[in-house]
Order: structure tokens, then sequence, then C-alpha cells
């Protein structure tokens, strides 16, 4: 039989050991394991293996080939499967700037299928910081939390990302004034995601989770994008056309569009990249372009039983004989947001009618401003 395992991520520390905390003493024979990474600087990472009755064991682990990401996985695998024989629940304390998609997919191996059960990822937020911390463009290493040397990564980046791929979140700090503006922000951000206090949190036994299905609920082809919504200040403004972008002007547009949102998300088809889906990924006024892959109707037919249903699903929501599933799907969240604005601007940015008629052999001699960002990313 195997053990569950409970992930539990989060940038707020506090809130992440009383989640933790909690499930220790709710559920008694269960484990948790942490890396502290506040060293890892300095090669080095601390493993702590505790219960509920406080520390059992305590080790140093050497970084493997420098990457922290690879000692975490090549540790707590082992670990994880050693304490199955004896622990009624395994809970992974993740360090603060960790992102749980990577630590799940490698718990979800077929090679430990038989000694653990993925069951929920859970990300803990206080209630006093978040509405602020994903507004802020602070690099990692500025505020003491990166996750290795050399990390490049945003607070407010990171911090969508937990909560994003999250099956739970968990709400703990703050007063009741606090606790009603993280559920709005968090509505609008993960409406499809249940919000939990950390006195009371979901049982952890249950099916096995698959991953390759919560990647889908966040990848570009396949993200459950949030709706137009307005909740007191707070707006989210959904965009969607079906005719291509203009690469010069959307790329003038960009920074007005980042800065005027808080967070926002999508895919989009840039008229010189006819067949590429592009994903749009902005927090906190940090704007990523990233190539998604080709889209749908670019791939031979013979292609088409290698796709995921979801991401076919997807595809047939937006599907047209001409264009396929070719599509322009953008949301943007923050406060008191001027959608009307919004929509004209980008609108402003989409092919004109004449432009339209020329063709995508025209469009492919478009000057494209992106191409050194998207370049920059395919050589990484």
């Amino acid at each position: 039989m195997s053990t569950p395992v409970v992930l539990v991520a989060g940038l707020h520390a506090s809130a992440r050991t009383a989640a933790v905390d909690r499930l220790l003493a709710e559920h008694p024979g269960s484990v948790a394991v942490h890396h502290d990474l506040r060293s890892v600087t300095l090669d080095r990472v601390r493993r702590v293996v505790r219960d509920s009755s406080g520390t059992l064991d305590v080790a140093d682990v050497l970084l493997a080939h420098g990457c922290v990401t690879c000692t975490v996985r090549e540790d707590l695998l082992p670990q994880l499967v050693r304490l199955a024989a004896t622990a009624s629940l395994l809970v992974v304390d993740l360090w603060d700037s960790v992102e749980p998609r990577s630590v799940a997919e490698a718990i979800d191996c077929e090679e430990a299928h038989d000694d653990l059960r993925l069951t929920s990822v859970l990300t803990a937020l206080d209630a006093a910081y978040l509405p602020v911390d994903i507004t802020r463009g602070d690099r990692l290493a500025e505020i003491g939390k990166p996750a290795a040397s050399g990390d490049r990564r945003y607070l407010a980046e990171v911090l969508a990302r937990q909560l994003e791929y999250a099956t739970g979140l968990v709400l703990h700090g703050g007063d009741e004034e606090d606790t009603d503006l993280s559920r709005t922000v968090l509505a609008h951000l993960a409406p499809v995601t249940p919000v939990h206090r950390v006195t009371g949190l979901p049982h952890p036994s249950g099916p096995t989770l698959c991953t390759a299905e919560l990647a889908e609920r966040v990848d570009p082809a396949t993200a459950q994008l949030p709706c137009d919504a307005q909740t007191d200040e707070i707006t989210t403004v959904v965009w969607h056309h079906t005719r291509p972008l203009h690469p010069a002007r959307l790329f003038e547009a960009v920074d007005e569009l980042v800065t005027q949102s808080v967070r926002s998300r999508g895919r989009f088809w840039l008229a010189n990249r006819h067949e590429r889906m592009l994903a749009w990924d902005a927090v906190a006024g940090v704007v990523s372009v990233e190539d998604a892959g080709p889209w749908l109707i670019a791939l031979p037919e013979a292609a088409w039983d290698m796709i995921s249903p979801a991401r076919r699903t997807a595809a047939t929501l937006d599907w047209n004989p001409v264009r396929g599933d070719r599509v322009q799907h953008l949301v943007f969240t923050g406060p008191d947001l001027d959608r009307e604005r919004i929509h004209t601007l980008l609108d402003s940015c989409l092919l004109t009618p004449q432009e339209e008629q020329a063709g995508p052999d025209a469009w492919a001699g478009y000057d494209d401003p992106f191409a050194p960002i998207l370049s920059l990313k395919e050589a990484a």
C-alpha cells in the first residue's frame, strides 16, 4: 500500500510551517521532510526530518552537479521512499522559493509508484502579505530567498506559479480584512482552486494526482484561464480574438499592458510566426514571451493521436475551418483595470483587413522586435 504524500509550498515561511505543523498534528505517524536552502550560495543544503514531537534527523547534503533542484530531487525521493515504510503520511515542506511543479513531477515517477502516492499540492500564503507580494518586482536574491546561486527569478513570478499550480490554497495570518482581500485576489488569480484556512485543511488521503493533468492546468495551450470578473476594486479582463497580431504594434503596447495590470497570461498568435503558438506570462511589471510549440492546425493529422485529450479539447473550443486553433486569448488582472482601454489597445495591434488579406507570405516579412527575446529563450 503506497503512502500518501502532500507537497506544501509557499514563499511565506510562517504560513507554510503552520500548515505543515497542522498536518503533522492531525495525522498520527506523519513525517515531514524539509530542505533548508538558506546557505545554498555556499553550496550547502540542510535536510531536516521531523514529526509532531520534534526533529528526528538533520543532515547536510552536497549539491549535485552544482544544481539545487537536482540535489533536492535526488535526495528527497530516496528519503521519502525510506520513510514510507513506517509513516502514515509524508509531508514535503518545500523551501520558500521552490516551485512545486518540478518536485511533484519528480515524486510522480514509475520507480516510486509502489511506495508513494502524491495526493495534494498545497500552497500556504500569509494573508497579511499576499496582496502586496503579488505586486512586488523584487528579485529573490535581493530579499535573501534564492533557490540557487545566480537565481534571477522574481518574488511575484514565483508566488504566481506556486498558487496557480496548487490543488489547494491555505491562508494563515493577517486579520479579517487581510483574509477577505486575499480571498478576493485568489478568486481572480486561481478561481477554480479551493481556499482553506490552516484549521480546515483537506484530508490528505485520496487518489494519486496525475502530474500531467496538473501541468495542463497551467501550460499555455491548455491553461484554465480566469474569466471576466469585477470584485470591488479588483478587475479581470479577458481579450479574445481570431485575427493575427502585428509584431511591431504589439511590442509597442507591451509596456502599457504589463504596467496597467498586476498579472496577465495566455496564448497569442503573431502574424509573422504563423505556425507557432506564443505564451504570454507577466506579473508585477515583468513580462515573459516564449514559444509554446506549434498550433494544432500546423501539425500533420497523423500527429494528432499523440496530442493529449486536454489539448485537443482546448483547440476544439477555438476551432475554425480556415485558421484552426490559432487564437488570441490573454487575461489581465489588477486594481481598477480599464477594460475598454485594454481592448482598444490590443485591437489596435491586430492586422488591418488589408494586411490580413495579404496572407502569411507577406506577414513573414514583417519586422519582429520579439525575435531577439524568442531566440534567446530558444538558445537557453
